[in-house]
């Protein structure tokens, strides 16, 4: 009796020091997310978006992804796989300078190649280093 006990232990041991990466690919679409931090500029998260917080919604049917950096509008494809996720170039935006934290936003987001979704919120990641995250706005 006491083998089976040491082997049902050494299972759940096992399964629970997995961290299995789950396809939460559906969970992104159908929202819009609002960025609440973002990691590595040395200004304050609310100096660099004093007004407005940046956004994304992403697009299933087209791979683009649109919002805005917190004062221009901007869209970019983007690449979805599993866990992994990588974005395009933005594309054309609106131009004004609203104080330099939109562009930060945009340079950011060339570095992800992650996701998370955990607890409602997407945490976009440089390899497992969680670098922005959203919430979902609600509409």
């Amino acid at each position: 009796m006491k083998p089976s006990i040491i082997l049902l232990v050494s299972i759940l041991i096992l399964v629970c020091s997995c961290n299995p990466k789950l396809d939460n690919s559906e969970a992104v679409f159908n929202t819009t997310w609002e960025l609440e931090y973002m990691s590595g500029p040395r200004i304050a998260f609310d100096g660099l978006f004093p007004e407005k917080k940046p956004q994304i919604t992403f697009n299933k049917e087209t791979h683009q992804v649109t919002g805005t950096d917190s004062c221009n509008g901007y869209s970019a494809d983007f690449e979805l796989d599993e866990n992994s996720i990588s974005f395009g170039e933005p594309g054309p935006t609106t131009m004004m300078f609203c104080g330099g934290g939109e562009r930060q936003f945009l340079n950011m987001m060339q570095k992800i190649d992650g996701y998370i979704i955990q607890d409602g919120e997407l945490n976009l990641m440089a390899g497992e280093v969680p670098m922005m995250r959203f919430k979902k706005v609600e509409q």
